[in-house]
């Protein structure tokens, strides 16, 4: 965080002065006891009377805090600094434009069902061969943690990536306010948080916050063959629009794409003419990862044959179609990051490629945050493994079970096994996973059973 003194500070917020020195220097404001750095010479915004905690204070001491109302005696405490304002929500707000106007640097931020974690990484990862770059750590893309990523950019800062994901409508304005991204990424909408969306259209309309976000001179980048994308309204958004692509007309668009030792080798057709690419990770969905990520990177100015070869070095995230060899020779795909249709579809996709010949095992739990859509979902989803194939399947959980169910229904042929405790899938997979076998691990992101049982086949 670039350094301010109190005196300084209290020009930002029009605040008063009630008790300390103007002279101490602030190095860091946390997003009061929700981001527990150990530092001291913070900020504190004290927005609410229950938030007043003295030993909190004091562990941070030398400090100042932010308050609007009486905390009771506070003169006796040697080395803490008060600030008075009218509203501290109102100066909270008026420090964070503040700061993020200090920086004109570029800002992507990017939001989706699924691959915005991939995207986000690939765009760092271009960017950091040659820039000073604050990003997103992996996926911990809370609204709590926006205050620490934006006072993260200083003055070394050149070009700052943020993921912005929805947990209810709001997240992606709320996070568009801290950020001001300069350009927008919406990789697909598919159907997920829907206990907090309650709609697929509200669900869709919350991803859509992205073109609201931007200012009028900023670059949106949307999957032009994504259905949900397409009903976002762009009516009032003044901006410019690239498309990314492999089916459907883009500005960058991927032709001939091919599963090689790896990775995935594709031909990028641009504006810059055609040039081949090479991405590692499996998997068309993550062809457009690397489309949206170019397309971020080239408005940005990074030259794109460059970033091309930048690409090639780019390591694949854990637990997001993860390959490896595991128990007893078998080949273990980990796709325990996350769990809905769309990165169901994707799942399948790799696992027909990987597994070959060999026998296709699909492991399923139950997709989790859809509402009252849960039974339409997982119908759907089975209707995806219907489409792929599998040849054992194997569920953990009643909607899973459903999925597997309605498979079968539509007409598949496999082995099914439904369970509900973890031992017994690890005896069975014991049993069953061999060097002639491919096994799909598909789960929600926190579900530590799942992430422990996949960590233990992989070894």
């Amino acid at each position: 965080m670039k350094a301010f003194s109190i005196s300084e500070i209290r020009k930002i917020i029009n605040g008063e002065l009630l008790l300390g020195s103007d002279n101490l220097v602030i190095d860091y404001i946390p997003y009061y006891k929700n981001i527990r750095r150990k530092k001291r010479n913070v900020l504190i915004f004290i927005r609410r009377k229950f938030e007043f905690d003295l030993n909190y204070i004091k562990s941070r001491l030398p400090c100042a805090i932010v308050i609007d109302h009486s905390f009771g005696p506070l003169k006796s405490i040697e080395g803490l600094t008060v600030i008075r304002v009218a509203n501290v929500k109102s100066a909270l707000w008026k420090f964070i434009e503040y700061y993020r106007q200090l920086f004109s640097i570029p800002v992507v931020a990017v939001t989706g069902t699924c691959g915005k974690t991939t995207t986000k990484e690939m765009i760092a990862h271009i960017l950091r061969e040659k820039k000073n770059v604050r990003y997103t750590v992996n996926s911990n893309n809370s609204r709590l943690a926006h205050l620490h990523y934006l006072i993260g950019i200083d003055e070394h800062t050149d070009a700052a990536v943020f993921e912005t994901a929805v947990g209810m409508p709001g997240d992606v304005r709320n996070a568009c306010r801290y950020f001001k991204p300069t350009i927008g990424i919406i990789t697909n909408i598919g159907a997920c948080h829907l206990n907090a969306c309650k709609t697929i259209d509200a669900y869709i309309k919350a991803k859509g916050e992205m073109a609201a976000g931007l200012e009028d001179d900023g670059v949106l980048i949307l999957n032009a063959d994504d259905e949900k994308t397409k009903s976002i309204s762009l009516e009032n958004f003044k901006g410019k629009i690239v498309y990314f692509g492999i089916k459907n007309r883009a500005d960058f668009r991927a032709t001939g794409i091919e599963y090689r030792d790896g990775g995935m080798r594709f031909v990028l057709q641009s504006n810059n003419g055609s040039m081949p690419i090479f991405i590692p990770g499996y998997g068309e969905h993550q062809v457009a990862n690397a489309l949206a990520a170019l397309a971020a990177v080239n408005e940005i100015g990074i030259d794109l044959k460059q970033a091309a070869e930048r690409l090639k070095t780019f390591k694949n995230l854990g637990r997001h179609l993860e390959i490896a060899s595991g128990y007893n020779g078998a080949t273990i795909i980990d796709d325990t990051w996350n769990f809905n249709t769309t990165s169901l579809e994707a799942g399948m996709k790799v696992l027909n490629h990987v597994a070959g010949k060999k026998h296709r095992i699909a492991l399923f739990t139950d997709m989790t945050s859809l509402g009252d859509y849960s039974l339409q979902l997982h119908k759907q989803a089975g209707e995806i493994v219907k489409k792929y194939g599998a040849d054992t399947i194997i569920t953990l959980g009643n909607r899973a079970q459903e999925m597997a169910n309605y498979a079968i229904e539509l007409g598949l042929k496999c082995k099914t096994y439904s369970f509900t405790d973890y031992g017994q899938v690890y005896t069975l997979l014991k049993e069953l996973l061999n060097d002639n076998s491919t096994i799909l691990i598909k789960s929600f992101g926190n579900n530590t059973s799942m992430i422990e049982l996949a960590a233990n086949l992989k070894k």
